[in-house]
């Protein structure tokens, strides 16, 4: 059982960076694969980044290629997201998520989610 919370969001504006934070409960999180994964209004919830169990493998949705940055330390049970250049199209509530597999997490499965965290953009 891994629980999950995000800290970090807020309103920052065009151009700006933001880290996001997720601590996680539990003894196996560096078993984990761990994902972020955003939602804006009226939209589905979209992929945006995820790595492997210590962090050296890593995917990243093409809206944020180049400009979002996924890691984790392990020893302190805490995944990031690193966000720079930030969009109004990247306004979204963010969650992180904690996945079993990491090949079953590229795939979007995942058994841990945590409650979100607000980023707003603006331009």
């Amino acid at each position: 059982q891994v629980q999950l919370q995000e800290s970090g969001g807020g309103l920052v504006q065009t151009g700006d960076s933001l880290t996001l934070s997720c601590a996680a409960s539990g003894r196996a999180f560096s078993s984990y694969a761990m994902g972020w994964f955003r939602q804006a209004p009226g939209k589905e919830l979209e992929f945006v980044a995820a790595c492997n169990w210590n962090g050296n493998d890593d995917e990243y949705a093409a809206a944020v290629t180049g400009r979002f940055i996924i890691s984790r330390d392990n020893g302190k049970n805490t995944v990031s997201l690193q966000m720079s250049n930030l969009k109004p199209e990247d306004t979204a509530v963010y969650y992180c998520a904690a996945g079993h597999l990491y090949a079953e997490a590229l795939g979007g499965q995942y058994d841990y989610w945590g409650q979100g965290t607000q980023v707003t953009v603006s331009s």
